[in-house]
Parts: C-alpha cells; structure tokens; sequence
C-alpha cells in the first residue's frame, strides 16, 4: 500500500528535497519575487496551498492504494532535467520552472506508479498555475483582448448617449482620452480566477462536464467584468472628467472587479450543485 511504502521511502524523501532546492535554487526563488511583484500572478503564493489541501482531501483514498512503480517515470524525469537545461541554456524561465512540475511527476510516476499518479495528477498539475506565462505569449493574448474590450465598451458607451470615439484600444471622449491598458483587458483577473475556477470546480462538483463548463465559463466572466470596468470608467471620465476615473478608483475598480468575477462563478457553482440536487 502507498503508507507503507512512504514509510520504506522515507530516507530517499529526505534526501530528494534538498537535491531539489541544489537544482532549483537560482529559478524557484525568482519565481517567488515574480508572484510579489507581478499583479498577474500574485495567486501563485495560493496555487501550493490549494495543491497541498488536494492531496489532504485525497489522502484517506490514497494511502490504501497499490504501488506499482512504473519505468515511464524514467522518461518523463529525463525529459524534465532535459527542459531544465535547454531553458538553462535559452534563459527562458518558463521551462525551467514548468520542469520542476513535470520532474515531479515522473518522480511519482517512477516510485509509485500509474494509480497513484492518477490520483496525484491533479494536484500536480495545479502546480502549474503559479508558473508565470512567458511575456511575449501574456503580450499575443493581452493585445487582441485589449482591443475587444474596447470595441464592445465603446458601443455599450454610444448606447448610453456618450458620445465616443475608438481607435485601437485607445477610447476618446470629447474632453479627455482613455487607454484600455493590459490590466483593463481582463488577462490579470483571467488568469487568478482560472486557477480559481479549477480549484472551486474540483472541489464542489462532482460531474466532469460541470467541472469543465465552470473552467471554461471563467474566461467570458473575466472579460466581461473588465469590460463593465472600462464602461464605468469611460462614463465617470466623460461626466466627471479623467481625474474620476484615476488614482484611488482606478485601484479600487480592479479589485471589485475581480470580487464580482468570483461572485459570480460562486454562483455558477451553485447553479450546477442545484441542478445535481433537482
């Protein structure tokens, strides 16, 4: 069973977790900075804990499982040590960083085998979500959005009898000018709530299909939220000049934002958790 093995497994535990922080001592660490100073991935302080609880909740199922250690996990640790060094070699912390995941992974793989890592898939693969995006993929997803968010706020503005101008994702009044920059185009709420909307799914349903259509059903509540953003805040800097719009609830709107946006997947979940009980 997997608690007895644990326990013949101990000394080689011990031993991997400081062989792990030698080999990512200089990659983790930044990791950690970039989730203090990047707004976009301040949820990847969470991102472990959550994982962790994953393993906690399944823990009761799990320790009476059979080990059968399986060589695949071989090959998927020669793999993560070979993208370990090719990021090395390029600086592209993405890949150093996602291979600790997938080092991981086959380390379970390789120990235990195909049942247990069926059942631990998902709290290592969870892991992935506070590995920052590479900037010029954030860039190629932000720029198109930027521009949706604009458009659709730009007619939502004219319905209300504003008079409004786009070019771009710049939105033009006829006394002031706003720009609808990166953390107006919903990617920064879009990553934290899909990380959130994974977890909550997971947690509080029980079909697969309801699992996924809460994942998915994160990405038109992020937009759609920072899109009601920039619609205030166009309507505030028209009536009440761009002064209305700045500074203290600028910060403001984007935290409510992204309260409404988990507001309303809770309610989502609840929705579906109904249907179930119906």
């Amino acid at each position: 069973m997997f608690q007895n093995v644990l326990k013949e497994h101990r000394w080689q535990l011990v031993l991997l977790l400081p062989l792990l922080a030698a080999v990512y001592w200089g990659i983790v660490p930044g990791m950690v900075s970039d989730w203090n100073d990047d707004p976009n991935y301040s949820h990847g302080f969470l991102v472990p804990l959550i994982s962790g609880y994953f393993v906690w909740q399944k823990w009761p199922e799990l320790k009476h499982l059979p080990v059968r250690p399986s060589h695949t996990g071989l090959l998927v640790i020669v793999g993560s040590l070979l993208l370990l060094v090719f990021g090395y070699a390029g600086t592209e912390y993405f890949t150093m960083r996602s291979s600790l995941i997938f080092l991981l992974a086959g380390i379970v793989l390789y120990w235990y085998g195909w049942t247990i890592f069926g059942h631990l898939a998902l709290p290592i693969g969870f892991l992935l979500f506070m590995v920052p995006l590479p900037y010029i993929v954030y860039d190629a997803m932000a720029f198109p959005l930027k521009l949706m968010v604009a458009k659709y706020s730009v007619v939502a503005l004219k319905v209300m009898g504003i008079a409004v101008m786009r070019e771009g994702n710049i939105i033009m009044f006829p006394q002031t000018v706003l720009e609808v920059a990166d953390a107006c185009s919903g990617l920064r709420s879009l990553v934290s709530l899909l990380a959130l909307a994974v977890a909550f799914a997971f947690l509080t349903q029980k079909s697969n299909l309801k699992r996924v259509i809460m994942v998915l059903s994160a990405v038109p509540i992020a937009i759609a939220t920072n899109m009601f953003r920039v619609i205030a805040t166009g309507f505030l800097a028209h009536y009440y000049g761009a002064a209305a719009a700045e500074g203290f609830f600028h910060e403001f709107a984007g935290m409510a934002v992204f309260a409404l946006a988990m507001v309303l997947l809770f309610f989502l979940g609840a929705v579906l958790r109904k249907v179930d009980r119906s």
